[in-house]
């Protein structure tokens, strides 16, 4: 049969800039609240739970920041050492995390990372643990504005090299393998769940494909974290995301990962192709890595 042409699938004008560009919508926010053009924070993070939120307002005093020109969110943010440090909480799904995403890059950003909140596809062992995401099957629509379309999205194989060996020494429970990204958690049915652990994702969130299509297209340095913290509610006692809500664990693995992106001095070469990466992945386990795996 004969598909019909779908909008979704049907665009192939990628090399064609934007009319509605992010840097011109900030201009007019900048204009409405009287705000000066300054720069956010160096490194940004996308906290879909809200969690990373609270822990850094009572933890490292965050506070709103003055030069985040945006419409629907507020930006926290904090110094650690040499750097600032900025959260923008309650960034669910494709499509809003690539919104934020698009506006924080022009506003100063140089390094963002999202932090999913996923549930669990393949057994890795009891959650919470986190899962780098090394690749991400497109199963929502805004990876489809940016890129052609495809089953996965790959991240950048330079990010990930930092991240993995920045995380091996870590005292938690750290994967990395490929996540099924959706935009309907809720028809997440058994069938589908099937399909997606047979193609070889270990995890569902709602953000990496898009943010990693984003970082494709834009040629921008993103690295996507799930923290797995639920097997979809198949159980009782689900949802336990483990001391703190999570957000100490989590901003282990961004400090650890941001320390030693700027001390590689990388320079970010977002490549279109998909060489062969230079960290050690287990090929024979559908891509899966442990990273540092820890008892409990």
């Amino acid at each position: 049969m004969k598909l019909p042409n779908v909008p979704l699938i049907g665009r192939d004008d990628f090399s064609e800039p934007s009319a509605f560009r992010p840097e011109n919508m900030l201009r007019e926010v900048r204009r409405q609240k009287n705000m000066v053009a300054t720069s956010i924070p160096e490194v940004c993070i996308l906290d879909p739970d809200g969690d990373i939120v609270q822990f850094a307002v009572r933890n490292f005093d965050a506070k709103p920041s003055r030069d985040w020109a945006c419409f629907h969110t507020r930006l926290w943010e904090w110094r650690c050492g040499d750097l600032r440090y900025g959260v923008i909480g309650h960034a669910v799904g494709a499509s809003y995390s690539v919104l934020l995403a698009e506006q924080a890059f022009v506003s100063g950003c140089e390094l963002l990372v999202s932090v999913s909140s996923a549930g669990q596809i393949r057994d890795l062992g009891p959650p919470p643990y986190h899962v780098v995401v090394t690749k991400a099957l497109r199963d929502e629509g805004t990876s489809y504005h940016y890129l052609p379309p495809a089953v996965w999205c790959e991240a950048d194989p330079e990010v990930l090299a930092v991240a993995v060996e920045a995380f091996r020494l870590l005292p938690h429970q750290i994967h990395a393998g490929p996540s099924w990204t959706t935009d309907a958690p809720f028809r997440e049915t058994e069938t589908l769940i099937a399909s997606r652990a047979e193609a070889g994702a270990v995890t569902v969130e709602m953000e990496a494909a898009a943010l990693y299509a984003f970082s494709r297209a834009k040629c921008r340095p993103v690295l996507c974290l799930a923290h797995v913290t639920n097997r979809l509610a198949r159980v009782e006692n689900d949802f336990e995301k483990g001391l703190e809500e999570g957000a100490h664990a989590s901003l282990d693995l961004v400090k650890a990962f941001v320390d030693a992106w700027f001390a590689s001095g990388e320079l970010f070469r977002a490549t279109r192709s998909s060489p062969e990466p230079s960290w050690r992945e287990a090929s024979s386990d559908a891509g899966l890595l442990v990273v540092n795996e820890v008892e409990p």
